[in-house]
């Protein structure tokens, strides 16, 4: 007697152009997010709100910094899902300490948090900025919240995490 085995199938990468406003963010956010829950990945919940959280950053990085038009490609490895932007910017970003009275500058420090992997790299057009999420989420409890507010709040410097 024969087993059938059941063999992954990777999906093919999605990649699609972005216009540089900053409406066009939200849309490009959800449709990462609609490609990713189409293929019916392996991810927790968790994974799913931070691709949503870390693709947002990285395009209205490209957008804000570079005002013109960015590609964004989403893969899938079988154990990572990726996320790129590419843009016509040539300076790499590069993760400094936070100020936590600036009112902006954290989507760097997010992404760092809470990806399970970062980087960026020159490209022809510009250059590339990505992350990867595995199955479950890279960071969670403590950890994650501390992530989450020091990001979304300027004046977090009170809060201090405690240990249960």
């Amino acid at each position: 007697m024969s087993v059938a085995t059941r063999q992954a199938i990777t999906p093919a990468p999605f990649g699609f152009r972005v216009l540089p406003s900053a409406e066009a963010v939200p849309n490009a956010r959800r449709r990462v997010i609609r490609t990713v829950r189409g293929w019916g990945l392996p991810l927790a919940e968790d994974v799913f709100r931070d691709v949503e959280l870390l693709s947002s950053e990285l395009i209205t990085n490209a957008v804000s910094h570079t005002h013109a038009p960015c590609v964004v490609c989403v893969s899938w490895d079988g154990d990572r899902l990726r996320v790129e932007v590419t843009d016509v910017g040539h300076e790499l970003p590069a993760v400094g300490g936070i100020d936590l009275d600036a009112t902006d500058g954290r989507g760097l420090f997010l992404v760092a948090a809470l990806a399970t992997d970062w980087g960026a790299e020159p490209d022809s057009a510009g250059k590339r900025i990505w992350c990867e999420v595995g199955t479950i989420a890279a960071v969670s409890g403590d950890e994650r919240l501390t992530a989450l507010m020091r990001a979304a709040a300027p004046k977090a410097r009170d809060v201090v995490p405690t240990s249960a």
